[in-house]
């Protein structure tokens, strides 16, 4: 509110009553002219000291300042007292303060009566203004520059009635010039003819005199404004009715604006208007700044315009005006460039976190900074917990050479590179060589040093050991010539071990198809024989000569490393001890036995059939040497073979081995005996006391598994052979025990694929007694002839070895792509490589080893089927609805939770959606460790499961089942033809088995 422009003035005559009244106070109180004009100025005033009665009832504060005029009239200055009216208050007061005098000017006679003040002030004589002279008295001191303009604005006030209002310099009595505002209005009378013409005079010389310095000043703050080389605004928030802001407008803009924004023509446009997508945190800012009236400085993106700023934020004109300056420079650029230091110093981290050596930063000055993680990793202290140097890690006589070095790089500014051992964490000082690059900006100044220290520790010690071989060059000759001896020793050896493996191989193979023939005739003719019980027992004898035939050829081909092994994780602690029994059987009681297991065992992964054959052959060895009588010690521990040892021993790779030691107090063996004593058919027994392939075996089973063996012996004090098997990460596998029930056969197509006429048709005949349909084919190619003839087969059990291009494995793949349901069985003697890799059979793979007796034929047959058909079954589409006329009759069961145990996991599923349909709750498991755990938690009603399970047998799994819940339902999943009866009230359910075969067996489980 500008009172200088309108000030709030009340006139009242010497009766109190209101002669005129300005437009300043009109807006102090709301009155108009016509609403005052004549009444009583006390009829304005409250009951409170300093309070009026506005025009809309409001109670009002105001300051009443009486000044005395001409005539006996009084000019009341009135001053709000409110903050919202602080600044009218503040310029009306000082107003008031600089009052000069009043005058009444008597239009009718042009006399115009007028204080002293007043009269001085134009340098007439105070007497003659108080009786009243005519208006040119008065004019004669007014400058005359401002004279015409003051005539006109008073012509133009008695022309228009409207308030008087002018300003202009007067020439004091004393000399100087003052400026002076002078204020006034008409007073008319009841025709509206103008009478009176009085008025105020105020002294503006020290305002004008402000305003003029307040020019200099602006001027000189806008060239300073318009210099800089920041941008520079103020602005004017925009609120919206809850208070928020939401835009503001430029009230100013510097030169420099544009250039820092790219805004063009800025001023009296809004922000929002400009940028509708300048981001709100911009006007949550400045709006903070304008509310709390705080000073702010910041850095924010301004992505609507694609730039970044630094600013300086500051409140100004007061916190009505809502008014904010902004000082802020584009930094964009220097943003960037940070941007990018700091993305080039991350990829310099990250890259140096990912090599093996050691990375470090120094200041200029050499001290250090910055370390990546192999240094700590090195040193063995955590991240961070120093960066300024590595001096205590440094080796003590290394130190001063070392800080000489740094000193001399950091004086020159040329490259460190220096050599010192530095402490590891395991207590032992390594050699590094010390390397720093300094890194200069464009004047060449240097920033920082990177550096990066390698360890050299294998150098150095190889060049010691150079410098230790030039000083014993001859010795380490001969020392090597001896190695080299031994070496040769040993690679003729076992070049003749794998030349006698590849001929008992061989062998063995032929061998047990001829083994293969006998024992499948032998068993057919047993069935003819029937009820005769001397053939019978000839039959028999026969028989167990097969037995051991197929024993000596198990042997040979173990030495040969071409039997087919099926290892399992197993424990040899656990398993040495479930075979003591069997160990004192063996070797008599008069021979002491000790088994000693270490604690912690580790695992090994190994075949556990020839793992215990290996063993017991020892074992029979070493009592053998104790002539029956002595101390036999089996130990099993840990054992690490490095690689010294590895070099120093064919056939040996370093690394954790499970060891097993089998030592006795026998007569021992010479070096020449130790020599050949693996090799096959040399015994240092009695002739008629041996084979002489126990050692053998042992030997080549363990080759073949992957450890190694060695013996140590002295004679006439005892022999320990030492096994080293390879350790296993894996958990262990437990021995899963398979029922035995009656031998079944069956209907289904066989096709058997054999290239000796004598083993195909005692096979034929075997299978055809069985009951199945028989297919024969001298070769592969002629089986997948077979096969794509299009005649329905359910099984092809084929030998491994076949002549031809086309390799029994291919046939079967060929035969599978064909017939996705078809059951393959391999068998052989002697499998080489086709189905077996690494000494192990292939995974997925069904091998029968010759010689096969019937019954082992015949239930791997059964069970192979079975377990497809139930396969088959499961992945079937599902029935709509169960036909069979046992189900639909069959009384309704209350729905239970069964536990399903089924290491197959498509028979699983297959199986719990069924027992779901039959709207059973269905927890299932894949192993019976699974399955236990369930069972512990309780609420099950029924177990279904399989007998074949990977951990445990399912009858065991059974057992344990009522050991905790005496009456839980029990039903075996099975292809067997029987189930133990060692579970009572356990059904069996054969697969494959459907939804209603499913349901019967439950109904009868839970009767």
């Amino acid at each position: 509110m500008d009172t200088l422009n309108s000030p709030p003035l009340v006139f009242i005559d010497g009766d109190n009553i209101i002669t005129g009244w300005s437009d300043g106070a009109r807006r102090l109180l709301g009155y108009t002219d016509a609403d005052v004009l004549g009444k009583r100025y006390d009829e304005l005033r409250s009951s409170s000291e300093r309070t009026f009665i506005a025009a809309d009832g409001r109670i009002v504060r105001l300051i009443a300042t009486e000044v005395p005029a001409p005539n006996g009239a009084t000019v009341i200055t009135l001053r709000a007292a409110d903050r919202l009216a602080m600044q009218e208050q503040l310029e009306l007061t000082l107003a008031n303060t600089d009052v000069i005098g009043s005058w009444d000017w008597n239009l009718q006679n042009d006399s115009v009566v007028a204080d002293r003040r007043f009269a001085e002030t134009f340098g007439v004589d105070p007497q003659a203004a108080a009786a009243g002279l005519p208006l040119h008295a008065f004019v004669f001191n007014i400058d005359a520059a401002d004279r015409d303009r003051v005539s006109a604005d008073i012509a133009h006030t008695i022309a228009t009635g409207e308030a008087f209002l002018s300003e202009y310099r007067v020439h004091h009595a004393d000399g100087s010039i003052r400026d002076v505002a002078a204020r006034g209005r008409l007073i008319v009378n009841e025709q509206g003819k103008a009478i009176r013409f009085p008025g105020m005079l105020f002294d503006i010389t020290a305002r004008r005199r402000a305003e003029r310095a307040a020019a200099k000043y602006d001027e000189r703050y806008r060239l300073l404004f318009q210099a800089l080389d920041d941008g520079f605004c103020v602005i004017k928030m925009i609120w919206d009715e809850d208070g928020t802001p939401v835009d503001y407008i430029f009230l100013e803009v510097n030169s420099s604006f544009e250039r820092q924004t790219g805004i063009l023509n800025a001023a009296g446009r809004r922000m929002r208007d400009i940028a509708p997508n300048h981001e709100q945190h911009w006007f949550d800012t400045y709006g903070r700044v304008a509310r709390n009236q705080e000073k702010i400085t910041f850095e924010n993106v301004a992505e609507a315009l694609g730039k970044y700023y630094d600013v300086q934020a500051f409140p100004v004109d007061g916190p009505e005006s809502g008014h904010v300056a902004v000082l802020f420079s584009d930094r964009s650029e220097k943003k960037q460039a940070e941007n990018a230091l700091r993305a080039s110093e991350a990829e310099f981290r990250t890259l140096s976190q990912s090599v093996l050596n050691h990375i470090w930063i120094a200041k200029p000055d050499g001290e250090a900074i910055w370390f990546n993680d192999r240094v700590y990793e090195y040193l063995g202290v955590e991240p961070g917990s120093f960066t300024n140097s590595i001096r205590p890690f440094v080796h003590p006589d290394d130190l001063p050479q070392a800080l000489t070095a740094w000193q001399v790089a950091l004086t020159s500014g040329q490259i460190l590179q220096t050599e010192y051992r530095i402490l590891r964490k395991d207590g032992t000082f390594r050699w590094h060589v010390v390397r720093a690059v300094p890194v200069r900006d464009p004047r060449g100044i240097i920033q920082r040093w990177i550096g990066t220290n390698t360890d050299i520790e294998h150098s150095k010690r190889n060049e010691e050991a150079l410098a230790s071989l030039n000083a014993t060059l001859e010795e380490k000759i001969e020392e090597r010539t001896q190695e080299l001896i031994v070496s040769q020793k040993a690679l003729q050896q076992a070049q003749k071990m794998e030349t006698i493996g590849q001929l008992t191989g061989g062998v063995a193979h032929d061998f047990n198809n001829l083994l293969q023939v006998v024992a499948g005739n032998l068993q057919l003719l047993a069935k003819d024989v029937a009820g005769n019980e001397r053939a019978e027992r000839r039959v028999s004898n026969a028989m167990a000569g097969v037995s051991r035939g197929a024993k000596l050829a198990s042997q040979l081909l173990a030495f040969g490393r071409r039997q087919a092994l099926e290892p399992k994780v197993i424990n040899i602690g656990r398993f040495l001890n479930g075979m003591e029994d069997l160990l004192r059987r063996s070797i008599g009681e008069s021979v002491e036995v000790e088994v000693i297991a270490a604690g912690g065992l580790w695992n090994t992964f190994a075949d556990p059939t020839q793992v215990e054959n290996a063993v017991l052959n020892l074992a029979i060895n070493a009592r053998d040497a104790m002539d029956g009588s002595g101390k036999l010690t089996i130990e099993v521990g840990n054992a690490s073979l490095d690689q010294d040892y590895a070099r120093s021993h064919a056939e040996v790779e370093p690394g954790q081995y499970v060891m097993i030691a089998v030592s006795d107090t026998g007569s021992g063996m010479s070096d020449g005996i130790i020599e050949k004593v693996f090799e096959p058919f040399f015994s240092t027994k009695p002739e008629g006391k041996g084979t002489g392939l126990g050692l053998s075996m042992v030997y080549g089973f363990v080759k073949q598994s992957g450890g190694h063996v060695k013996i140590y012996s002295e004679v006439g004090h005892g022999t320990t052979v030492r096994v080293y098997l390879p350790r296993a990460l894996a958990d262990e596998d437990r021995e899963i025990v398979v029922h035995n029930g009656p031998i079944v056969g069956g209907t289904e197509t066989v096709l058997v694929v054999e290239d000796d006429d004598e083993v195909r048709a005692t096979v034929v005949e075997t299978l055809a007694d069985l009951g199945y349909r028989v297919l024969t084919a001298r070769d592969a190619q002629a089986g997948l002839t077979v096969v794509e003839s299009g005649i329905p087969i359910d099984v092809i059990f084929t030998d491994v070895v076949m002549p031809g291009p086309l390799k029994s494995r291919e046939m079967a793949r060929r035969a599978k792509e064909r017939l996705p349901n078809l059951v393959v069985l391999f068998t052989s003697g002697y499998t080489e490589n086709s189905i077996v890799h690494g000494g192990k059979l292939d995974a997925g793979v069904e091998l029968l080893s010759k010689p096969y007796t019937r019954e082992a034929l015949a239930r791997r047959l059964r069970h192979l089927i079975t377990n497809q058909k139930q396969q088959q079954l499961a992945s079937a589409p599902k029935v709509p609805a169960i036909t069979a006329s046992a189900v639909d009759n069959a009384p309704a069961v209350l729905p239970l939770t069964i536990l399903v145990v089924e290491d197959d996991a498509l028979i699983r599923v297959n199986t719990a959606e069924m027992l779901a349909d039959l709207g059973h709750r269905v927890l299932d498991a894949g192993t019976a460790c699974e399955a236990i755990a369930m069972l512990e938690r309780g609420g099950i009603d029924l177990i279904v499961t399989d007998l074949g399970l990977p951990d445990m047998n399912g009858h065991e799994l059974a057992g344990k089942a009522r050991g905790l819940w005496p009456d839980i339902a029990v039903v075996y999943a099975t292809g067997d033809a029987s189930v133990p009866d060692d579970v009572p009230g356990a059904v069996l359910l054969g697969k494959p088995y459907d939804e209603a075969t499913l349901k019967a067996a439950i109904l009868k489980a839970v009767r």
